[in-house]
């Protein structure tokens, strides 16, 4: 009986330094408190590019004027984190970039790139794909390029087109993923965080801007956010749409309707919305395999060709189609305006997104309040040729904060 009582005892020793060690290992107070912990996913190395290499990818990617700001190597990782789509949990993707050996703590930037159609265009898939913003890396900052939902590891997901909620949210979640790993890794950071995008990136930079500063449970500040060229005021949009009669990208039409008819549950056939032959083909068309230019081949820049009657009549009714304008409303940022230090970029000759688009937002924000936001216009530049422009002063700009 005594020898029964001490191997028990023995045994009761040992479960107690058992579990003891298990909790030390599994309960780091410090890694359970680092934010985003949750969020994140994995962080693969896709390549490490040096400072010479990458001032060769600007010189031959039209990025010349910013050669001589490139100064550090970089590493890229595909990054994998968890963010809410339509209440569902689910993974998204982007790319991470981290500068090397910077002199100090450099800052995060997030940069949101334009409208995409075809699944390889993601950025995730660096450096088979570039979207430029991997450049801002080598100037200093540790980059984060969403891919945005629709694409990469979420690709099964008809593509949240200019909705303001799940576009904020995805570029949120993915700044405090990396901002988790890159504690975890011992990478450090400074408390700067800039946004940036252009086209439909600015319009998602502006959702994020509007998360961050109406959720303080994000625990994120903004310190400044340069946005170029995003149809903001979607309402607006659509109504300067239906006094033209050619459109240049109608492929963005398509994407537009096909995402809002689904994910609002609106579910109608696409002849509400255009005409045949278009109506039939645009599933096929955005199927993820095809570019903004072959899509716009199948389709027609004409409007009156392309929308079907009614609903191209309806966009200048008021009170037609009122269902889906009024998530259209609520996706043009109604009841917020800009906290922090905000610059709003536009080519007053945008033929894609049309300059009224920034000057009504820009005019509304001031008039509610907003004291910290200046529109950039540039005369005779388009869609193309503002972008440009739009990096040679917002670069700048981030560096002086």
């Amino acid at each position: 009986m005594k020898l029964n009582l001490r191997i028990a005892g023995i045994l009761m020793l040992v479960l107690f330094a058992a579990v003891g060690c298990k909790k030390d290992k599994d309960e780091d107070p410090e890694e359970e408190t680092i934010p985003g912990k949750e969020l994140f996913v994995s962080a693969t190395s896709s390549v490490s590019l040096t400072k010479a290499q990458l001032q060769a990818q600007a010189s031959t990617s039209g990025y010349a004027a910013f050669v001589p700001l490139l100064q550090y190597d970089v590493d890229y990782y595909k990054f994998v984190y968890n963010t809410t789509f339509n209440g569902k949990s689910i993974q998204a993707s982007g790319t991470l970039c981290i500068p090397k050996n910077t002199p100090a703590a450099p800052a995060l930037l997030s940069a949101q790139h334009g409208t995409m159609f075809a699944d390889a265009d993601a950025p995730s898939n660096f450096p088979l794909t570039f979207t430029g913003f991997e450049l801002f890396a080598s100037t200093g900052f540790v980059t984060v390029i969403p891919d945005y939902i629709g694409f990469g590891v979420s690709k099964d997901i008809i593509h949240p087109y200019y909705d303001m909620q799940s576009s904020g949210q995805a570029v949120v979640d993915m700044i405090k993923a990396a901002k988790y790993y890159l504690k975890a890794q011992n990478k450090a950071i400074n408390d700067k965080l800039f946004l940036i995008g252009y086209s439909e990136g600015g319009y998602v930079t502006m959702a994020a801007q509007r998360e961050i500063e109406t959720n303080a449970t994000h625990g994120l500040t903004v310190t400044a956010a340069a946005e170029g060229a995003g149809g903001y005021d979607v309402t607006g949009m659509l109504a300067k749409v239906a006094t033209a009669t050619t459109y240049p990208d109608p492929s963005f039409f398509a994407l537009f309707i096909q995402n809002y008819n689904s994910l609002y549950g609106f579910n109608r056939p696409l002849t509400d919305y255009f005409k045949e032959p278009h109506a039939s083909n645009i599933p096929q068309l955005l199927n993820g395999t095809k570019n903004s230019d072959q899509i716009n081949a199948g389709l027609t820049l004409s409007l009156p060709a392309l929308f079907s009657t009614t609903f191209f009549a309806s966009l200048a009714n008021p009170t037609a189609e009122a269902a889906f304008k009024a998530k259209v409303a609520a996706n043009s940022f109604p009841n917020w305006y800009p906290k922090s230090a905000t610059r709003l970029y536009h080519g007053i000759a945008d033929e894609n997104v049309y300059f009224e688009t920034s000057q009504t937002t820009a005019a509304r924000f001031i008039a509610a309040g907003s004291t910290k936001l200046t529109l950039i216009p540039f005369p005779g530049l388009n869609h193309a040729t503002a972008i440009l422009p739009m990096m040679g002063d917002a670069l700048p700009w981030f560096k002086t904060l």
